[in-house]
């Protein structure tokens, strides 16, 4: 009897073997293909060419439209050439939607299972193209693989798999979350993924390639991988790397969880690529000016970046407003949630700048002063209410900067880090110190630790939530400063940590950080408008004015160039000299502009002298901001 059920069990053992064979071998027939070149990336081309299994008669495939993480119908479509589709050795013709643009439709042949498609992208080659699509330059490229594909419509991004591989050129290194099966010199093969997957990993890759551990010996991994246009951008300095390691452990004590298999923070370090930052599952694309790690001033106008992209990896990705997960790339995103997404992430994004060691406390309060000042002069908040800067979303992101003191731009990062702040305190103060806002983080975003994964929420989960930490009216808290007009900005929550803004003559060092790696001067506060400063790109152009101060009483308007105070050619320090001698006195300002082909004098009649925020200590209250930034998690050693 023994040796027949051995027997029986033999044969069972190789019928599933080989129907296991037959359902892999399945699987692969369903797997799309596709490999991208990066070969003349330096050139400003990729090349893609994909198969996709398919069948017999009518078929629409679509390029990605609405981007996660970019909240707006962006995928860049226009710079899609050479498109072909082939079955065999016949070439396939096709027509694009005549009312969407992005949807491509095609007849399959008879006996056809496999279709091939090729197409090339043209990467930009100046810093105004799309921030957070694909970007190259001589010695660095950053893939975007929503940029190199089509899928078939109507398809669930998570039901599609997609086996990629990627071409370097020669001698190039890369960085991706992406899970690497193999690789042979440049030839990178990538394990199979679903399309979700495959869009949330992006990859940077260069000729100066860096590769920092920041959390050694730990599970899960994490690591920073950096690319710059020269060797000496990539050389992160002992304290930067302890900032970051620092940072992957405050995460892991305000959350108690993690939601990804590795981490992988990308930082590409290039003057001739954007500043921004995109945030993915289980990685970060973060793009900053070349000198960033060697110049103290651009490194403080960049700082909380890293931070804020990575808080998202729990807020956005983990726990996500069912409004923003679509189950395609041309599903529209509802912005409605993005002061939670995005609001309460800026909140975190500079509070661990602050824990990790990135910001003293001092800076910390410097920035907070500087962007509440900015909010509460702007008039744009007393026709738009922030939850219509959320909803509008998609039309802020690519508004230009001129004009947006009066239009709003999308001012739920800001603002939305005052509602939060406030929130904090409120947690604080209801619960005697026994609560706060990182109670919530850790109930909300963290429980238990699990492979990435979506979870979403919508404005009841949020105050659900809230009030399971520390009961109060949440509802009516969020809904009156979402729909508030003011008039200035929600400053409790500033107030009750125990602070109060406050302007002196004394420049705000977030400020001055900002102005000497913007090659900008801000007179926002006394004058009442932003310029770049001579010799710089845009070379003197007022780049915005704020309705109703002293300038735009005068007569100047954004575009305008500045070209002489009082009568001699300007410089930061000259109009700054003008602005302290104006002070107390009664003669106007002289301002000479040029608008295009045609040139006026501005007089403009401001005596207050020079005007700079900064939060001041109110003493009769507990110091709870100071309290919100101590670090949380022990100090990680030093190597």
């Amino acid at each position: 009897m023994r040796r027949r059920f051995h027997a029986f069990f033999l044969m069972f053992a190789v019928l599933v073997l080989a129907s296991g064979t037959r359902v892999a071998a399945q699987d692969a027939k369903k797997t799309i293909r596709i490999a991208v070149n990066l070969r003349e990336a330096p050139k400003r081309i990729i090349h893609s060419r994909m198969e996709i299994p398919v069948a017999p008669g009518p078929l629409t495939l679509v390029y990605p439209k609405w981007i996660p993480g970019e909240h707006a119908p962006n995928g860049p479509i226009s710079d899609l050439t050479g498109l072909h589709f082939r079955a065999g050795e016949k070439e396939i013709t096709w027509r694009r939607d005549d009312a969407d643009m992005y949807a491509f439709h095609l007849d399959v042949p008879p006996n056809t299972s496999n279709l091939e498609v090729s197409f090339d992208y043209l990467l930009p080659n100046d810093t105004d193209a799309q921030p957070t699509g694909p970007s190259a330059t001589a010695q660095l490229a950053l893939l975007s693989w929503y940029t190199a594909l089509l899928y078939p419509e109507g398809k669930k991004s998570d039901d599609l798999t997609v086996a990629a591989t990627l071409t370097l050129p020669r001698g190039w290194k890369f960085g991706t979350a992406l899970p690497v099966a193999k690789q042979t010199g440049e030839e990178i093969e990538f394990q199979p993924a679903s399309l979700t997957t495959l869009v949330d990993s992006p990859v940077i890759a260069g000729a100066f390639v860096r590769t920092i551990e920041l959390s050694p010996g730990q599970t899960p991994n994490h690591v920073i991988h950096l690319a710059g246009d020269s060797a000496a951008a990539t050389m992160m300095s002992p304290e930067q790397i302890l900032e970051f390691r620092q940072l992957v452990a405050e995460t892991g004590a305000l959350f108690g969880a993690r939601h990804y298999r590795r981490y992988d923070f990308l930082l590409t370090l290039s003057d001739f690529i954007r500043p921004n930052g995109v945030e993915h599952h289980e990685s970060s694309d973060n793009r900053v000016p070349e000198r960033t790690l060697l110049d103290p001033d651009i490194f403080e106008s960049q700082a909380a970046l890293l931070e804020h992209e990575f808080f998202h990896s729990w807020n956005g990705k983990y726990r996500r407003p069912v409004g923003l997960t679509p189950e395609n790339y041309q599903s529209p995103l509802e912005g409605e949630l993005l002061w939670v997404y995005e609001g309460l992430t800026e909140y975190y994004g500079n509070v661990l700048t602050a824990r990790d060691g990135g910001w003293t406390p001092e800076r910390l309060r410097e920035f907070l002063a500087d962007r509440t000042a900015y909010l509460n002069q702007r008039p744009g908040r007393t026709w738009r209410d922030l939850l219509d800067t959320a909803v509008a979303a998609q039309l802020l992101y690519p508004a230009r900067t001129e004009g947006s003191a009066w239009r709003r731009s999308v001012d739920y990062y800001d603002e939305g880090t005052l509602i939060w702040l406030e929130a904090d305190t409120i947690i604080r103060r209801e619960s005697r110190g026994k609560k706060s806002l990182d109670d919530f983080c850790r109930s909300f975003h963290g429980g238990q630790a699990t492979p990435p994964k979506v979870v979403t929420y919508n404005f009841d989960d949020i105050v659900r939530a809230m009030n399971e930490i520390q009961t109060y009216d949440w509802r009516n808290f969020f809904t009156e400063r979402l729909t508030s007009h003011g008039p200035g900005a929600p400053l409790a929550g500033i107030e009750a940590s125990g602070w109060r803004l406050v302007f002196t003559e004394t420049m705000n060092e977030h400020q001055h950080s900002r102005e000497a790696a913007n090659h900008a001067i801000e007179e926002q506060f006394s004058l009442g408008f932003i310029a770049s400063v001579p010799g710089s790109e845009s070379d003197g152009a007022i780049a915005d004015v704020v309705p109703g101060t002293p300038a735009a009483q005068a007569g100047l308007a954004p575009g305008m160039r500045l070209v002489a105070v009082n009568g001699r050619r300007w410089t930061p320090e000259i109009l700054r000299d003008a602005i302290r001698a104006a002070k107390g006195g009664t003669e106007p300002i002289e301002l000479l502009l040029q608008d295009n082909d045609y040139f006026q004098t501005c007089r403009v009649n401001y005596h207050g002298g020079e005007r700079y925020p900064h939060l001041e200590r109110v003493t009769s209250k507990l110091d709870v901001l100071t309290e919100i930034a101590k670090a949380k998690a022990p100090p990680v050693p030093k190597d």
